[in-house]
């Protein structure tokens, strides 16, 4: 499977995730703005970078991080491994920023 279909099947599995919890989700085409999908519950606001395999780079973490958003919003990362049935989800904040796992 390419880069691109392991991509958008990742996002269909983080929405599938978001609308369990009550999310009405939206995708940005071709991923080409800071976030991959917006989850818009009636008390809250998602914002969620889908990766495959690895984290986000330091430019592009610091791009998320700067991003002018609603008080109500969490931004979130979802990670996915190749082999992953739930995601591997951490705030905007990772924990693993200087250790690299």
């Amino acid at each position: 499977m390419n880069g691109k279909a392991k991509g958008t099947r990742n996002e269909h599995r983080s929405i599938r995730l978001l609308e369990a919890t009550g999310y009405a989700c939206t995708c940005a085409a071709a991923s080409l703005g800071a976030w991959d999908i917006i989850g818009v519950r009636s008390t809250d606001v998602v914002l969620v970078q889908v990766k495959t395999r690895d984290w986000p780079g330091s430019v592009e973490l610091e791009t998320l991080r700067l991003f002018s958003a609603p008080e109500n919003a969490r931004k979130l990362i979802h990670r996915w491994r190749d082999t992953a049935t739930v995601a591997g989800r951490a705030g905007i904040v990772r924990t693993d920023a200087e250790g690299g796992k």
